[in-house]
Order: structure tokens, then sequence, then C-alpha cells
């Protein structure tokens, strides 16, 4: 094994620090001991592996590195809810958000480093694209949020619940996604139960039918429209994976199981809103274990799009409940720093150039 770089145990899941360990020469249970220093404990240090012999710790020193995204910025909103700017290797920077609420406190992490989808209404798909995040930098957030969070009086820790909400496209960046939720469950590292790691996808069906194959994670669906012709305009991947068959994988993925998909629905002012829309989504979900979260839209600069009234959005829940679907209205938590659905941006050096194009179309038009 080379020593001239330093590998980053972050990005290793139990396989990983199985096969890390094997390749050291050391025993499989070493791999145990050290998630359980990393995840658990929150250890950066080697030195303070207290259970590790000597020879070992001063070993690991030269071979291996804990390298998690350093907090450019740490802001905390009226609300309680709290977003870290986190700076990679890199350069690039990503947004995690906690909300912490009664009964729970929520995690929502990033998977990429912008988006490539360009959904309309998300700020984050603005800025362009850059790359996907590795295992460490999406694991990193979680272990950064509780070394910073630390545990509540009863010593159990803040973090409750993680979605991969945040920025990119959790199935487009499969492998490390899969790879960080493993470590999300993993009894030595976070000890999460399936029910409280959700992954939100905007529906690339060969990856979530590959997903249902190595792991059981709850699962989100961002719909936003009742119809292929207008979810075309507000998620362009529907072009290639129309409603019809994001449904059908969705069935699939929870056959057997007593679990729903969690259908994200972005409430915009005259575009989805309207009481005939709410008739469409109840009969479009008939057959399919669903829960439906309505989602105020959160604006940022520049954008074409206003929330809906709040009467609009009472209206069209009730029509949903009415109908028996379960459906809930998101409260809008962190709007003030940024932070709420479909805000975060990071600091991304977009390789799509996505950002340069819409200047010059503005340019234009002046």
């Amino acid at each position: 094994m080379s020593t001239t770089q330093k590998v980053n145990l972050l990005n290793l899941d139990r396989v990983g620090m199985q096969r890390f360990f094997a390749d050291i020469g050391e025993k499989s249970f070493r791999a145990t001991q050290v998630l359980q220093w990393l995840h658990q404990h929150g250890l950066s240090e080697f030195d303070a592996m207290t259970n590790l012999s000597k020879s070992l710790r001063l070993r690991l020193g030269e071979l291996a590195e804990i390298n998690p995204p350093r907090v450019v910025l740490d802001q905390r909103a009226a609300d309680g809810t709290r977003k870290w700017l986190l700076e990679l290797d890199d350069g690039n920077c990503i947004e995690t958000v906690f909300i912490p609420e009664d009964n729970r406190g929520t995690l929502c992490v990033s998977s990429q480093v912008g988006c490539a989808l360009d959904c309309t209404f998300c700020a984050t798909a603005r800025q362009g694209f850059n790359r996907n995040l590795n295992v460490g930098e999406i694991i990193g957030q979680l272990w950064v949020a509780n070394r910073a969070l630390g545990s509540d009086a009863k010593g159990e820790r803040v973090v409750t619940n993680v979605v991969l909400m945040g920025m990119g496209e959790p199935l487009l960046n499969f492998d490390n996604v899969v790879a960080a939720t493993n470590l999300m469950m993993d009894d030595f590292a976070y000890g999460l139960s399936k029910r409280r790691v959700t992954l939100s996808t905007s529906g690339f069906i060969p990856a979530l039918d590959r997903l249902a194959e190595v792991t059981d994670v709850s699962l989100a669906v961002s719909l936003h429209a009742p119809s292929d012709e207008l979810r075309n305009q507000l998620v362009p991947l529907n072009r290639k994976y129309p409603i019809k068959d994001l449904l059908a994988a969705c069935r699939r993925y929870v056959a057997g199981d007593r679990r729903k998909v969690t259908f994200e629905y972005v409430m915009l002012e005259g575009v989805n809103d309207s009481p005939e829309q709410a008739r469409e989504l109840v009969r479009l979900l008939r057959d399919t274990p669903a829960k439906v979260n309505l989602i105020p839209f959160n604006p940022f600069p520049d954008t074409r799009f206003r929330r809906s009234s709040q009467t609009a959005i009472d209206t069209f829940r009730q029509i949903l409940v009415d109908a028996g679907l379960t459906t809930i209205t998101r409260k809008t938590r962190g709007d003030d720093i940024d932070a709420a659905c479909g805000q975060l941006a990071g600091k991304i050096a977009d390789r799509t150039k996505r950002r340069l194009h819409r200047i010059q179309a503005v340019e234009a038009l002046l």
C-alpha cells in the first residue's frame, strides 16, 4: 500500500474499512473499533483511540487521515434551523441544513456539488453542476453536524433523521450514496433505522430499480405535477422517465413492504395548485402506496415562480385528505437564512456553464 497519499477513513463503509485493515495485515475487528471511534465518538485523531495499540495508532497516522468537510459558515435561523456552508478539498462548497422539531432532529444532506437536472423551481439547479460527492463528503456532513450539535439532556444524539434532499440528485451518485447510507444505518456507526434515512429522487428509474436490490432506505419522490405535460416543464427528467413509469418503479420499490412512498409537491401559484389539479393528483396516486408532502414554494433571486396562497394550499390539501391520501403541509423552516427547501445553492465551480448561459440570455434582452 502506498504511503504517498493517505486514505481518508471517512470514505470507507464497513466493507471498505475491513478491506483497509486486511490490506495492512490487521484483523477485521479493527474496522468495527475504528468505525465506532469515527462515527459514534466523532474523533479526528488516532491518538485518542485508546483500544488500539500504540503501534497501530502510529501506523494509522502514517497511512490514513480523518478529513471531513471544513465549516466555512455556520448560520442559525430564528426558528432554530441551522445551516452550514462546508468547503471541500477542491474549493467547492456545499450546504447542509439541520431542522429541529419537538420529537426529532432532521439533517438535510447534499449528494452532489450542484445539480445537473435543472428543475425550474430550485435554486441549486440554477447554480449548475460540478461533480459527485465522495462517501467522506456525504457522511462527513453528518459527522460535522453531530460534532457541532452534541447530544440532548438525556445524552441522545440530536440528529435522529437524515434526508438526502440537499444539493444534487442522489441516484446519479449511486455507489457513494449507498455506501454513505450504509454507514448511517450501521449499528457501529450511526445506527439509524431504514425509516429514519430517506432518499429523495426526481425519478432516475434504472437507478431506482437498482436501489431496491441493495438497500431499503425510505423513498421520497419529487413529483410536483399531476401530468406529464406540466412535469416536463418543471422537472425536465420527466421527458425521459414519465410519470406512469416512475410510479410503477415506486410500486416495485415498496413491494411487499407496508411503507409508503412520500411524494413531494412544491406549491406554485397558478402553476400546479388548482382544485382540479388536486383531483388529478388523487386519480394519479390511487394505485400507489403514497403519502403527499405539500411544500410551500421558497423564493430565491430571479425566480419567476411565486408561493401559492395559504388558502390554495389548504384547499388542495383538503381534497387529497378527503380522498384518503395521507397529506401534510411542510412548515417552512430556515427561509431567513436561505435554508428552506429548494433554496440551497452553495459555492460551485459550474462545469455546465449554466450560469454563464443565463447571464448571456439576460444581457441579450437589455
